[in-house]
């Protein structure tokens, strides 16, 4: 079969079977382009079925471009808290506020103005130009990357810059004229439910007649993808430390800085532990050490350090296992839950009823949850 007959075997019958098949999503009941952009920025690095409840609050809390621009930042992380990437939320938010002050609120349908947008990258400008405008841009992701390189049988590696412009460059020559929000969405579609990273259903794909990688017997070994390092093992120490007095029954959290990792997230105070430390109850030593010196710094000191439980968490980049331990606190009364008197302004008292004002990343989470469910099993 020559290319172009390839090529528009391809266009035609994906979108006759999006149309008989597509998931009824939120996000694609309406053409409205805020809701689409914020969620194609969720969807990113997250599974549909994790999004579709996010979606629904986000959207329910900020539903509009004017409602996001002016809510607080630690409203927009609380609604945000769970999905990860956090630099996500700030982005949006931050992009979002141009709109509100440039473009009166309205998403601009212009490549440039929407590429210029803090966060947007070229999958979500197309995605937004063609889902919500009809645009004939390409939204080229890794779902669609797979695809394209599985049926035209390319071998070019999808981590290189060049390859991702040649898939772009081939996504747009595949868009039928006046179809471009469907086509496009179509695409997705098949990467996310028939041509799947591992074990692809091709005897249910609408288009595997004129698969090339199928015909070559390499459906399972594209695309071509260089492994990308795998995250930094780190080795951490948290610290639940316990109110006494007036504050029995909170623990003590932490804000982070404005700038880097977890931005104004809250936290549990926690250190990295020496390399080689013992883990669990017998690291005991290198926590004490590694939390105190830690904390100390804020005028706070620990004393009575008992090992809880572990817990990891994985960034892109780091893996942290945290070893979790329980603590009272001396040499300072830390008398303040408001942040006057002795307490540092970046720390909290908070209990379990508390939780729900301040946006935590997942691994604090699942930390707070489980003392805080511990400490109701074993109340009278």
């Amino acid at each position: 079969m020559e290319r172009i007959e390839q090529q528009r075997y391809f266009s035609s019958e994906l979108l006759a079977w999006y149309r008989r098949h597509k998931r009824d999503l939120p996000w694609r009941r309406s053409r409205n382009p805020y809701f689409i952009w914020v969620s194609e920025i969720m969807l990113q690095q997250t599974r549909v079925d994790t999004v579709i409840p996010y979606f629904h609050r986000f959207i329910d809390k900020f539903p509009t471009v004017r409602a996001l621009a002016e809510a607080p930042e630690d409203e927009v992380l609380k609604a945000w808290e769970g999905l990860g990437y956090y630099s996500r939320a700030r982005n949006l938010q931050s992009a979002v506020r141009e709109v509100h002050e440039r473009y009166g609120g309205v998403v601009p349908d212009s490549k440039e103005a929407v590429s210029a947008l803090k966060g947007v990258g070229p999958y979500t400008t197309g995605a937004i130009l063609s889902i919500a405008y009809d645009k004939p841009e390409p939204a080229v992701d890794g779902n669609v990357m797979r695809v394209l390189s599985r049926y035209f049988l390319l071998e070019d590696d999808i981590m290189k810059p060049r390859t991702r412009l040649k898939m772009e460059s081939l996504a747009k020559e595949l868009i039928p004229e006046g179809e471009a929000s469907d086509f496009n969405q179509a695409l997705m579609e098949l990467g996310a439910l028939v041509c799947t990273p591992k074990s692809p259903h091709c005897l249910t794909c609408p288009v595997m007649a004129c698969c090339d990688g199928r015909a070559a017997g390499r459906e399972e070994t594209l695309p071509v993808k260089t492994k990308a390092k795998p995250p930094r093992p780190e080795a951490r120490a948290a610290l639940l430390l316990e109110g006494v007095g007036e504050h029995a029954g909170k623990l003590l959290i932490r804000q982070r800085p404005a700038e880097g990792l977890l931005a104004r997230m809250w936290e549990l105070p926690h250190a990295a532990l020496p390399e080689g430390s013992a883990s669990g109850a017998e690291g005991l030593p290198s926590a004490h050490g590694a939390l105190a010196a830690h904390v100390a710094g804020d005028g706070i000191g620990i004393s009575g350090l008992t090992w809880l439980m572990q817990a990891e968490h994985t960034f892109s980049h780091i893996r942290w296992t945290m070893d979790v331990f329980t603590a009272k606190p001396e040499a300072l009364s830390l008398s303040s839950a408001s942040g006057t008197g002795l307490l540092p302004s970046h720390y909290r008292w908070i209990g379990p009823d508390d939780r729900e004002d301040h946006a935590f990343p997942n691994v604090f989470i699942r930390i707070l949850d489980a003392y805080f469910e511990s400490k109701a099993a074993v109340s009278p």
